[in-house]
């Protein structure tokens, strides 16, 4: 595969990743900025290991099961994990979230998500298999993913999910029974426009009501990075404050 040599971070951590397909971004580092500090996490759909290794970057949890479907990817979280030196740290299994995995029940502190996002049926999927799998989500993704979090976290524990604003019902839903405490924070791309991502944070077995926060906006008007996205992507700070 042809990759590029990439950082992230404020370059505290290092990525190969593929040149053309799916590449990490904004949202794998806000996804690890949105999450609390805990022991064992569980990455769902962890690419090329951005948001996982963003966790132990961060220095906010001990070790990080990343699962990954496709082979090329889940290779090279391997290999980033390695030349960052959390190759003791993480454990890789490539396999599909939607089928049975070999993972403990009811075992992690935290599980984090970046599910795919866009409905099969509304959109053209990406020419590019790699990231057509990445992006393109059946009608009962949404639901499968969060049964999947459910399944592997335990009691007390936080599930955090980016995903796109307009599946707020479908994740609401999908929670419901399971999740609760849950915290729905938008980001907005500069002032005045409308939300291009929603975090969620919600903790399993929880029955306090959902909040809605005030967000978090990338660029000022101008476009350039507002204070607030800078300290969270170059310099690792919380979206939540923790």
């Amino acid at each position: 595969m042809d990759t590029t040599d990439d950082t992230v971070l404020g370059g505290k951590l290092k990525l190969s990743q593929p040149r053309s397909g799916h590449r990490a971004g904004h949202d794998a580092i806000l996804l690890a900025a949105a999450a609390p500090k805990s022991m064992m996490a569980l990455d769902l759909g962890a690419g090329v290991g951005t948001a996982g290794l963003a966790l132990l970057a961060r220095k906010i949890v001990s070790q990080v099961t990343m699962v990954e479907v496709d082979a090329a990817l889940s290779t090279l979280s391997s290999h980033n994990a390695n030349r960052n030196g959390f190759a003791d740290s993480v454990r890789i299994l490539r396999g599909d979230i939607t089928e049975d995995l070999p993972l403990q029940m009811d075992a992690y502190d935290l599980v984090i998500m970046n599910p795919p996002f866009n409905d099969a049926n509304m959109l053209q999927a990406s020419l590019d298999s790699a990231r057509a799998k990445a992006h393109t989500a059946s009608t009962a993704t949404t639901e499968s993913w969060i049964t999947r979090a459910a399944r592997h976290c335990k009691a007390g524990g936080v599930l955090t999910i980016i995903h796109r604003p307009e599946a707020t019902l479908p994740i609401l839903k999908s929670m419901d029974g399971r999740f609760g405490a849950i915290e729905l924070l938008p980001v907005f791309p500069k002032p005045e426009s409308a939300a291009i991502r929603l975090i969620v944070r919600a903790i399993k077995g929880r029955k306090t009501p959902t909040q809605m926060l005030p967000g978090i906006t990338l660029n000022d008007k101008d476009g350039k990075p507002s204070a607030a996205a800078e300290r969270i992507l170059r310099d690792g700070a919380s979206l939540f404050g923790d």
